[in-house]
């Protein structure tokens, strides 16, 4: 019987000892990629089980501590992303929305690290990089107390700010969450997350198209890439130069090669490649200027879309007056305000003739 005891006691504290010296595992050979825009085929069986404690122990012990990488725009703060059935919400505008008002988590390509699993009744919740929440380390509620009250103890170097800077993203079920293994949740975070990619490289290249996949790995350059597409493709530029054009528009010049090899001048408006000119071995100029590729951005989108004024948004106008609206008087253009007012008359007194007694006031 006191064997059975310890035995239930110590299953008990397995998980808080699990959660706590979890270490990195190898990523399953199992890969699925289903699309973020359609619903994923179905990889758990829907009449599995609910999750046992035991299965809840193993997927935390084989997610902890994951390294990843990542294949979408993580936002950062606790909302981050969720998969349901194969689809990711909320889409890449509103994934837009949110990295403009609270900054971005990891972009697609970056290596991340799976801080935190919480299996829950209905989702299980992944933290990334720290997760959305920050608290002190255990050195900083350390206190001193005497006569006056107690005081934390000053550590130097240690970072005052607790501002966190990861994400989550949550897999959601209808019911439950049902009986399934580590392979299987690796397949539902196949959407948002690499787990068999070896470097930064070969990560990022997944997430473009397969157009501009092809043309990195034959380390060519496409009109319409940007920087960040073509250091992967080329590499670092070894000369750069910045310049202004015929029309008086700045640009930026990316320089590969010297002569008498191949030379490119790569030729950038802003963050798009708009003109390519390659001088070949041989002797011949190559132009290409036109859109080889198209990359919206979905961040531009978001920027150039005029935002609606508030219904009652604050004013300078008095209560009664209209907003301003213009009018043209012969050849000019005026602006007047509410309605127009007349001025009133006012009885002013003539001017008093000189050394005469002041006039007493009516």
């Amino acid at each position: 019987m006191a064997s059975r005891r310890f035995s239930s006691f110590g299953f008990a504290a397995l998980p808080l000892f699990l959660s706590l010296c979890a270490g990195l595992v190898q990523a399953s050979d199992t890969k699925v990629q289903p699309s973020p825009s359609t619903p994923a085929p179905s990889i758990v069986d829907s009449n599995a089980p609910k999750i046992s404690s035991r299965t809840r122990l193993e997927i935390i012990r084989s997610l902890q501590s994951e390294r990843v990488y990542s294949r979408v725009l993580f936002p950062q703060g606790k909302q981050g992303l969720a998969i349901k059935n194969g689809v990711i919400t909320p889409n890449q505008m509103g994934v837009a929305q949110m990295v403009a008002e609270q900054g971005a988590a990891a972009k697609p390509g970056d290596r991340c690290v799976i801080s935190g699993v919480d299996v829950r009744d209905k989702e299980i919740i992944f933290e990334i990089n720290g997760g959305p929440k920050k608290g002190p380390k255990w050195y900083q509620r350390i206190e001193i107390g005497g006569l006056g009250g107690t005081a934390p103890v000053p550590a130097a170097g240690t970072p005052q700010s607790l501002d966190a800077h990861g994400s989550v993203v949550k897999l959601e079920f209808d019911k439950y969450v049902p009986e399934m293994t580590g392979a299987q949740v690796r397949a539902l975070l196949d959407p948002v997350f690499d787990f068999k990619a070896l470097t930064t490289a070969e990560a990022y290249e997944k997430t473009l198209p397969p157009k501009v996949q092809e043309a990195i790995k034959n380390h060519q350059i496409l009109v319409g890439m940007d920087k960040e597409m073509v250091v992967y493709a080329k590499g670092r530029a070894p000369q750069k130069i910045r310049d202004k054009d015929d029309k008086g528009q700045d640009y930026e010049e990316w320089i590969y090669g010297t002569p008498p090899e191949e030379v490119d001048f790569v030729r950038f408006k802003g963050n798009i490649v708009a003109r390519l000119e390659i001088m070949t071995v041989d002797g011949q100029k190559i132009v290409r200027s036109d859109p080889e590729v198209n990359l919206p951005s979905k961040e531009d989108e978001l920027a150039s879309k005029p935002k609606p004024k508030p219904a009652n948004g604050p004013s300078l106008m008095r209560p009664g007056e209209q907003a301003q609206y213009p009018s043209t008087v012969g050849d000019q253009q005026t602006t007047s305000v509410g309605p127009s007012r007349q001025p009133q008359p006012v009885d002013v007194p003539p001017p008093a003739p000189p050394n005469s007694p002041p006039v007493p006031p009516q």
